[in-house]
């Protein structure tokens, strides 16, 4: 007597190969997807540390004890900008994150004893090729928009 409710192994294997070959783009996908999130957060980490290094030199560099306030003078508004960007009060090297420019950072006072430094940045997966002009078709007919904005805003107080 033999029992019918086995298939043969090959018939098996054939389905299991079709299993693979539609689940793959699925997995390929998600993959891809969790490595554009982590350079994403790793380009924001970059980000928010340039804030932060940024808004120490204005810190320690803003304060008016004349007047009791922050001063924030053209020459040490460029310079701090320089410092979100290069790393450095002068505009040498390279940037820290590759399209950062001065025009990015904003910095601003807030109140009479703070200062706030914004950093504003584009950020483009690699799908679309690196640069953020492109759009993906989306799938009920409005195009999705690749580029991502990540803002890093730090406050200090002035010393």
């Amino acid at each position: 007597m033999r029992l019918h409710g086995f298939k043969s192994r090959q018939r098996q294997q054939g389905l299991a190969m079709v299993e693979f070959t539609l689940v793959l783009p699925v997995l390929l996908l998600l993959l891809l997807a969790f490595g554009e999130f982590g350079r994403m957060l790793y380009q924001y980490n970059i980000l928010l540390q340039a804030s932060r290094d940024a808004d120490r030199f204005v810190a320690s560099q803003a304060w008016n004890s004349t007047l009791g306030a922050v001063a924030l003078g053209s020459a040490l508004l460029d310079q701090t900008k320089n410092v979100a960007v290069y790393g450095v009060p002068s505009q040498t090297g390279s940037a820290v994150l590759s399209g950062l420019t001065p025009g990015m950072v904003e910095v601003a006072a807030v109140g009479t004893d703070h200062v706030r430094v914004t950093i504003t940045f584009t950020f483009c997966p690699v799908i679309g090729g690196g640069n953020c002009v492109g759009t993906l078709p989306g799938f009920f007919g409005n195009a999705i928009a690749l580029g991502i904005p990540l803002v890093a805003t730090t406050v200090m107080r002035a010393l």
